[in-house]
């Protein structure tokens, strides 16, 4: 149950923290969502940081991991938000936005775990 109430509380600030990037960075005008986006590198950035500590030092136990990887990061980034504008781009015969937003989620996203991996494990 413990494990529940960690996993739920990390996950509501993710959330929370997604829900003020989209406000302040999606921009309805331009159609282009840069809040996703960043919700998304900046959670697989930190995952990796997480990761790379706890292969480091060993020092975040179990519990750190579920209210950091789980919960916040699992909360934070959204594969359904960015599923349903890729859906959004193609529907709308935009190709030229789905193509390139799908492409750099996917590259980005992944350097970014190896970047956080890397950046921990200097420091």
């Amino acid at each position: 149950m413990r494990e529940a109430l960690l996993v739920f509380l990390g996950g509501g600030l993710g959330s929370v923290a997604r829900y003020l990037l989209s406000v302040k960075f999606n921009n309805l005008e331009s159609a282009i969502p840069y809040g996703t986006f960043l919700a998304n590198i900046l959670g697989s950035l930190f995952i990796g940081l997480i990761f790379g500590y706890m292969s480091k030092y060993g020092n975040l136990t179990e519990n750190h991991s579920l209210l950091l990887a789980t919960g916040f990061c699992g909360g934070f980034t959204t594969f359904s938000t960015f599923a349903y504008e890729n859906h959004l781009y193609i529907k709308n015969g935009d190709y030229f936005g789905f193509l390139p937003y799908m492409i750099l989620t996917f590259i980005v996203g992944i350097s970014a775990v190896f970047i956080g991996m890397y950046i921990s494990k200097i420091f």
